[in-house]
């Protein structure tokens, strides 16, 4: 009974991490919409948090090597100019990359991203993870993307978790992260949210 307790909360807490599947892009739409990033190598952990109860509604990873994609563990994101392949969203732009976080962050919630500089060699071993890791089930979006930073060498220590405040704990500990916290005070809505962030990108 305490386990199905547990569940039960675990899915309320992450309800953003239980969105419908999106289809598979084909093999040609990803490799054209590939962008690769200026900034150098990084792994950025995104962060949705609750902003009345500093709990986590999602968590994702940026991964910018060879190019930029985000990981989007059974998340809500989509626009019709971003492919997604298994949970991968492509040609992650500057523009694309302001859409996501502003699709996500709302009255209710706001985005923190914690970027860390890597290696060109570690950001190819995240991409590669990433985007041979397949779908993932709701409310696993913390323990996937804990899973998938675990075998990225350097990062071993990293804990897996279901909780994504306690992966953020986890990297805020690590030297050199960047934190930046992203507000909106728009409808709370996500659905709303993503719709005007795809027209956004729609021009």
């Amino acid at each position: 009974m305490k386990k199905l307790l547990c569940s039960a909360a675990l899915a309320v807490a992450l309800f953003g991490c239980a969105a419908p599947q999106q289809p598979n892009a084909d093999l040609e739409t990803l490799q054209q919409a590939a962008f690769q990033a200026s900034d150098g190598p990084a792994l950025t952990v995104i962060t949705v948090v609750n902003n009345r109860t500093g709990q986590g509604g999602h968590t994702a990873l940026m991964v910018s090597g060879s190019e930029r994609v985000i990981f989007d563990p059974a998340g809500s994101f989509h626009a019709d100019v971003v492919p997604e392949y298994n949970d991968v969203l492509y040609g992650i732009s500057p523009a694309v990359f302001q859409a996501y976080r502003s699709a996500h962050a709302r009255t209710t919630f706001h985005v923190v991203t914690q970027r860390i500089p890597v290696s060109a060699a570690q950001a190819e071993v995240a991409l590669q993870l990433v985007k041979s890791n397949g779908r993932v089930p709701g409310a696993f979006c913390a323990n996937a993307t804990s899973g998938i930073l675990q075998q990225v060498p350097g990062f071993e220590d990293i804990d897996r978790t279901f909780y994504p405040v306690k992966l953020f704990d986890q990297i805020a500990e690590r030297p050199g992260v960047k934190v930046e916290k992203y507000y909106e005070g728009d409808d709370e809505d996500l659905k709303r949210g993503i719709a005007a962030s795809n027209a956004a990108l729609n021009g």
